[in-house]
């Protein structure tokens, strides 16, 4: 006789993480530390690689946009690129390419080769960023596993914004610029080790990669960049000429993008209502941001004497905040939506280019600058991690992807033009003299920034009903 009492469930048995996964985490977090920090450490080398290699401001502003043209260029294509090739083969070799390249660098016998070796490095971190977060989903299959892991990410390569100048500071004072790029290197090492096997391997794929488009965004950036600078520089010709192709290749670029199956840029995404207003705002918070940090040490380091430490230290003003700050924004954004810390941010950016400006016009020591260099670095923390969000939620069904990517790359493409344009304002020199011939243009060229990041804050306000900005 068979009982016919049916045997309690059996809860199921936890799932268990496969080995090596906190492993994996870690080198795809200090990947994208280094990929990060290589956008600020060197900042504070300017006036040691300028000495060194006979640079001038031009020659120095392309040190700097080299990496971020072709970053904010092919970061355009990188998550194709990335879903075509298998994302952890994208990973890998953009982090071994990243390493020899800063190899490389930190041998580099003039500007030229630096500025080319700078945009193996963008093309590098381009193929590397993009893969981190699919290699993550990879992963962590589990939402609320992959919240954490994500958070894990964003801390660890949140804190480059903070350790970039200060590690470059000491870098620096211990060996000159050059060691500023040693230090990728036992970096690059340390992620290839961390992410060895299996667990990270992801199939390839069959996405389309228009590779004209491509190669026009990053001919049209370079060019505009190249306008700016020669115009900053005084040279208009060179400018005209820059301009004029930088024109032409938009122009081509933009009938290629409309007959191309797999477009650069997404046009619906471009349609969708308040997407324009927060890409210009990620493009004026990179642009103030990064202005600031080019000009900054120049300020420091010729006018006042400040070694490089002092330089990096004095850099922590605006660095720490973006480090310790986004866990508090992503609160204020999961308890009232994105809008009022993007606006806020914003008009912080604002107030502190102004304030930044202001202490320089009236000549006031390093104590007037902190105001403006708090300012702009809580404005950074409360808009960028609020504009992530505002910007993905916002964007039409299944374009989310897509539209951080293009988020990432405008920023990029601000803080290139940020560099070309804020440069222009100020002359490499000798310790002890100042970094222009008067301070004056410099602290009125602080209104551009400051009218950029207000403007974009009235277009993002303009559009919170009609977007998921508002709540």
């Amino acid at each position: 006789m068979t009982s016919s009492i049916t045997p309690l469930a059996q809860p199921a048995p936890a799932r268990t993480p496969p080995p090596g996964r906190r492993r994996a985490l870690l080198g795809i977090s200090t990947a994208y530390f280094m990929v990060l920090i290589d956008t600020t450490v060197l900042s504070v080398a300017e006036p040691d690689l300028a000495r060194s290699l006979g640079s001038s401001t031009a020659g120095l502003q392309w040190a700097f946009t080299g990496y971020t043209v072709v970053f904010a260029a092919l970061l355009l294509s990188g998550g194709a690129i990335s879903d075509r090739f298998g994302a952890h083969r994208a990973f890998r070799t953009g982090i071994a390419v990243f390493g020899l390249g800063s190899l490389l660098s930190a041998f580099a016998p003039n500007l030229w080769t630096l500025v080319l070796l700078r945009g193996v490095l963008g093309a590098a971190a381009a193929a590397a960023v993009p893969a981190t977060l699919s290699i993550i989903t990879r992963l962590y299959p589990v939402p609320a596993e992959r919240a954490r892991a994500v958070a894990t990410w964003a801390a660890i390569s949140g804190s480059a914004m903070a350790c970039g100048p200060l590690l470059g500071g000491f870098l620096v004072e211990l060996d000159g610029w050059r060691a500023v790029f040693l230090i990728n290197v036992p970096l690059a090492a340390l992620t290839l080790a961390l992410t060895t096997g299996t667990l990270i391997q992801a199939p390839r794929g069959r996405t389309a990669i228009d590779w004209p488009a491509q190669l026009a965004a990053c001919a049209t950036l370079g060019l505009l960049t190249d306008a700016l600078i020669a115009l900053g520089s005084g040279s208009t010709l060179h400018a005209a000429y820059s301009g004029t192709a930088a024109l032409a290749l938009a122009v081509l670029l933009v009938r290629l993008e409309r007959r191309s199956t797999a477009p650069v840029i997404s046009a619906a995404l471009l349609r969708a209502p308040g997407i324009p207003g927060l890409l210009l705002a990620g493009a004026a918070v990179n642009f103030a941001m990064s202005g600031m940090i080019f000009v900054l040490p120049l300020l420091l380091q010729q006018q006042w004497q400040l070694t490089p430490l002092m330089t990096g230290l004095a850099f922590l003003p605006m660095s720490l905040p973006p480090s310790v700050n986004p866990l508090l924004t992503g609160r204020i954004v999961a308890r009232i939506g994105p809008a009022k810390p993007v606006l806020g941010g914003l008009l912080l950016l604002a107030a502190g280019s102004l304030a930044f400006g202001a202490a320089i016009l009236v000549g006031a020591p390093y104590a007037g600058l902190t105001v403006g260099l708090l300012c702009c670095g809580f404005g950074v923390s409360f808009a960028l991690p609020a504009l992530v969000a505002a910007v993905v939620t916002t964007a039409p069904e299944g374009t989310a992807g897509a539209a951080g990517g293009l988020l990432s790359s405008i920023r990029q493409v601000g803080a290139t033009i940020g560099v070309a344009a804020m440069g222009a304002f100020v002359t490499v020199g000798h310790p002890g003299t100042a970094p222009s011939a008067s301070t004056h243009p410099l602290a009125l060229a602080e209104l551009i920034p400051a009218a950029a990041c207000a403007l974009s804050a009235l277009l993002v306000a303009r559009h919170r009903k009609v977007t998921t900005l508002g709540r």
